[in-house]
């Protein structure tokens, strides 16, 4: 055992050196807000804490499990050249810094999906790597299969509030085998109740499990980059790393081997990297208890020599009653009886808007006293496209002391229509509360012409200009809104007229009834218009939803007519007759 611990102390000596020159080469380069201390670690004292990430959502993607320690190498690879530079391939360092080749696809995939559908993230793959060595050492050395699954399950400590943080079961055992408490799942290490929300299919098999490089490291990539945060940032890498793993030991670590891998690194075969040594629970939650070494048996006693029988002594005092155990005091989560509405006002906002009111719920006990410290989760239900801010359906919030839980901000779609927003209590199987929320669809109020140029033409002939109105919806540019644009017979008739001018098809047919919508500055410019040979003054009505008319006035004047000339042979006939 002193062989061992001795062991440990040396290696920690030189990963304590590599720790400070790498965090403390990150920060000058890129934070101006991180610090380092004289030992090279970085301080956060403004950190949220494990309950609250800062992110609006409660529980952190491993539920702060344990992850491995070891460093990198002290001698970083060089920084691979450009394809365009140079053909030299990039040096190849040791095999303990390589990652093998499905793991290291799947992070360089993440970033890829992340940077079409979340750009201003810009999340580097080094960063998913770096959590990837950390968490699982690369998927135990790349032990997966070809589809990037792992061969075997990789599984964190029961999470059981010995030693770790205390969660109950959240998915009757489906990814984790424990149907009492929760374990991190897979390469990235999630939790099941993260794994709910942030799961992805990264190799579109159909499937979401995080037990796969692929589904895992694209679902870490969306957790990192929800709420905006940005990865270019040393605020917002900080924040997504903290919320990860809410330590600062994790974040240094990570930080370290971002920094590595930063500078260049390898591919190596599936199954050939090497695990950590070190985790920063010494391995505890891993390793089986060991069993109980049996006692040795006493020698037997010599009998005692018969000796007089002795004078009958008082009587026992009767033993005190031993202290009884004590009863174990309930979690907050187990003191909850139910949910209840803390004053959400009503729920409505126009497609593509922010609802302006968040839902508020308040956790109470069987006698309606409040429940702090107690996780909420907020699911959007429904056929729907609104999401809360960040483009999420589902967040975790915990309740504050007054037992309040305030959802994140709701974000409509395009989809219009009724949805549910449900809030449950996170390790108790209690009723839903279901509110109720309305999108409703762009709207205008106003229309008006851009031009003030009469619109007329000759009969038979095409409009010189076309026609073209703005909306506004309360003195506000009302852009994306619904609109027809109809030739009718009158003012008084708003039936489709069947004379007069017209707009034309792709097949070249008179066309009089259009549906169309509003451009980002709310601007409606209508097709060309032509006439017919119908003179006259006709109406052009626009409508759109919310109200907004308008009528447009098209002239249409009579094709002028010319007298036939005479031919001379006429003018002959005709002075010969007279």
């Amino acid at each position: 055992m002193s062989a061992h611990f001795g062991t440990r102390l040396r290696k920690g000596a030189v990963n304590t050196t590599v720790a400070a020159l790498a965090v403390a080469a990150l920060a000058a380069s890129q934070a101006p807000d991180v610090t380092a201390d004289g030992h090279g670690r970085q301080t956060a004292a403004d950190t949220p804490s494990a309950a609250d990430d800062g992110s609006g959502i409660g529980d952190s993607a491993t539920g702060n499990s344990p992850y491995y320690t070891d460093l990198p190498p002290l001698n970083s690879p060089l920084p691979a050249p450009s394809e365009s530079s140079s053909t030299t391939p990039a040096a190849t360092g040791t095999t303990e810094a390589g990652i093998p080749a499905t793991v290291l696809d799947a992070y360089k995939k993440a970033e890829a999906e992340l940077a079409r559908s979340k750009p201003g993230c810009n999340l580097p793959w080094q960063l998913l790597a770096a959590i990837g060595k950390v968490e699982s050492g690369q998927a135990r050395g790349g032990d997966v299969a070809a589809d990037g699954t792992t061969i075997s399950p990789i599984l964190g400590p029961v999470l059981n509030g010995v030693g770790f943080a205390n969660i109950s079961d959240t998915d009757n055992g489906a990814y984790d085998g424990d149907s009492t408490y929760d374990r991190a799942v897979g390469p990235m290490q999630f939790i099941p109740s993260t794994w709910a929300w942030a799961g992805r299919d990264g190799n579109a098999d159909g499937k979401k499990d995080p037990n796969n490089i692929y589904d895992a490291a694209l679902a870490a990539g969306h957790y990192l980059c929800r709420y905006d945060w940005d990865m270019s940032a040393t605020s917002g890498m900080r924040s997504a790393i903290l919320s990860y793993n809410n330590s600062t030991d994790y974040l240094n670590t990570v930080l370290s081997w971002l920094e590595y891998y930063r500078k260049g690194t390898h591919e190596i075969p599936n199954g050939t990297g090497t695990v950590p040594d070190n985790r920063s629970d010494d391995g505890t939650g891993y390793t089986p208890t060991s069993p109980s070494t049996p006692s040795t048996p006493s020698t037997p006693s010599t009998p005692d020599t018969p000796s007089k029988p002795s004078t009958p002594g008082k009587p026992n005092t009767p033993s005190t009653p031993g202290t009884p155990t004590p009863t174990p005091t309930p979690t907050p989560t187990e003191t909850v009886g139910h949910l209840e509405d803390a004053g959400t006002a009503s729920l409505t906002a126009t497609a593509g808007d922010a609802f302006t009111e968040r839902i508020s719920t308040r956790a109470e006990t069987a006698a309606g006293k409040a429940v702090a410290k107690v996780r909420i989760r907020f699911t959007v239900v429904g056929d729907t496209d609104a999401t809360f801010t960040g483009g999420e359906s589902v967040a975790t919030i915990v309740t504050d002391a007054k037992g309040v839980a305030l959802a994140p901000a709701l974000q409509a779609g395009e989809k219009t229509g009724g949805f549910t927003v449900r809030a449950t209590v996170l390790g108790r199987t209690l009723s839903a509360l279901d509110y109720k929320a309305t999108v409703t669809a762009r709207a205008a109020d106003t229309l008006a012409r851009t031009s003030s140029t009469a619109l007329t033409c000759t009969a038979g002939g095409k409009f010189a200009d076309r026609v073209e109105v703005k909306a506004t919806y309360k003195g506000a540019v009302a852009d994306k809104v619904a609109a027809t644009a109809t030739l009718i017979k009158s003012a008084d008739d708003t039936t489709t007229n069947d004379k007069g001018p017209y707009f034309k098809d792709a097949a070249g047919n008179p066309v009089r009834t259009l549906d169309l919508q509003t451009d980002a500055n709310g601007l409606l410019t209508l097709p060309e218009l032509y006439a017919d040979d119908t003179a006259g003054t006709h109406l052009l009505r626009i409508t759109t939803t919310g109200g907004a008319t308008l009528t447009v006035e098209l002239t249409v004047t009579a094709a002028e007519t010319s007298t036939p000339t005479p031919t001379p042979s006429e003018s002959e006939s005709t002075t010969t007759a007279s």
